[in-house]
């Protein structure tokens, strides 16, 4: 059935291109204006055109194209207006009439890597750097951005601006780096990519659990990063992780789009290839003696789980065991948590439940809607649905994502 308000339903298009489109928009303007900031300011501008457009002359045939080509005439007036880089013009005015078809542009590839690592360039904070890569190639929105971090929105958008002064005062080059400089630069690279696949395989927002698109492009991205350091070990650790957890995708929903949990999906269904892909990167890693490599262990976890052809089968206490290395290497509430889930699989909930009460006394996760859910589940296991009614109800409150809060109600009727 046709949604009712056409406006509204064009609004929406345009959103799911924005988010498709955003990161090779941004990086194809980042290489001809060379500067990451006033590229992403011209591909809002387009988008604004966009939303209003597209509700009268409806939906290009090629809207990454259109986009492009509003941004860089903007970046022409621009120019312009300033009157002080006329051959700047000359330039940009060529660079707008050979780009005919945007998903054709022989450069689209390199860009997004050179805007990969300019975005996470050592002149900015660590947050900042992800929280500036989140926004320009996934085309997330500073609240969703903001949600992820679990802190304020305002304080999101001060840093993402900050971020972007910071770029154009270092006037950072538009560029990957080679030699000595790229092995210090990877890793806040892979833990971008990573943010990146996350945000594809449980979106923080919207309607639809996941966006598979985006999981895509970390997936490339990590292959492309591999090539370019095929010694690094975490390099291969973290394609791996992403491989084994992409190959649960088309199981992790129903025909309707509602969650399947992990325990109750259809292995059937499982990615074989990006099994076989991800086992192949595990094992590379360890060879290059990444074994304790903050990525290659959760890519173990993940293989604990390709590896188990029912979930009866699944190996809880090597996972648990795993997820305590995990807690040395690269300690966050998060782990803890994750941990906690283990332990209740292997050792029983009431184990896993303290825990998790010591969790919520930290209040480090206090905005984190997994934290109420997995307690809830545990207060099911031990015939406490009252309580774990509340806290279904809390966790449904905190997340933005209408398919977890769906199943969350869910749950929380089920204990009613």
């Amino acid at each position: 059935m046709p949604e009712a308000d056409p406006t509204r339903a064009t609004h929406r298009a345009v959103d799911a291109v924005w988010r498709i489109e955003a990161a090779r928009l941004i990086a194809g303007l980042a290489r001809v204006v060379r500067d990451v900031g006033l590229a992403e300011d011209l591909a809002q501008e387009a988008l604004v055109a966009a939303l209003e457009r597209w509700p009268t002359s409806g939906i290009p045939d090629n809207p990454g194209a259109w986009l492009m080509t509003i941004a860089k005439r903007r970046a022409v007036d621009g120019v312009r207006r300033a009157a002080r880089m006329e051959q700047r013009v000359t330039e940009l005015g060529r660079a707008l009439e050979t780009t005919v078809e945007f998903d054709v542009e022989e450069h689209v590839e390199d860009d997004v890597l050179r805007l990969m690592f300019t975005a996470c360039h050592p002149v900015l904070t660590p947050p900042a750097r992800a929280a500036l890569t989140l926004k320009m190639l996934a085309g997330l929105r500073t609240e969703e951005i903001a949600r992820a971090f679990l802190v304020p929105t305002p304080t999101m958008a001060q840093r993402i601006v900050r971020a972007k002064k910071t770029l154009a005062d270092a006037r950072v080059p538009f560029e990957v780096p080679t030699g000595a400089e790229l092995a210090p630069r990877l890793a806040s690279v892979l833990g971008v990519v990573y943010l990146l696949f996350n945000e594809g395989y449980s979106a923080t927002g919207g309607p639809d659990l996941l966006r598979p698109a985006l999981c895509d492009e970390a997936m490339r991205l990590g292959r492309v990063l591999a090539a370019l350091a095929p010694q690094q070990p975490e390099v291969h650790g973290l394609l791996a992780l992403m491989e084994l957890q992409a190959s649960r995708l088309r199981a992790r929903t129903d025909a309707s789009g509602e969650i399947v949990t992990l325990l109750d999906q259809d292995r059937g269904r499982w990615d074989q290839l990006l099994i076989h892909r991800g086992l192949a990167a595990l094992d590379r890693s360890v060879e290059l003696g990444g074994a304790a490599g903050r990525y290659t262990v959760q890519a173990a976890i993940a293989a604990c789980h390709a590896r188990a052809r029912t979930a009866d089968e699944t190996d809880w206490g090597q996972i648990a065991t795993l997820y305590g290395v995990l807690a040395q290497v690269a300690p966050s509430p998060v782990v803890e948590l994750n941990r906690a889930v283990a332990v209740g699989m292997a050792e029983g909930p009431a184990a896993a439940l303290e825990l998790v009460d010591a969790l919520v006394g930290g209040g480090a996760l206090a905005r984190y809607h997994l934290l109420p859910a997995v307690r809830a589940d545990l207060l099911v296991k031990l015939a406490r649905p009252g309580e774990a009614k509340a806290e279904f109800e809390r966790a449904a409150a905190l997340t933005d994502n209408e398919r977890e809060r769906t199943l969350l109600l869910g749950r929380a009727a089920e204990c009613g």
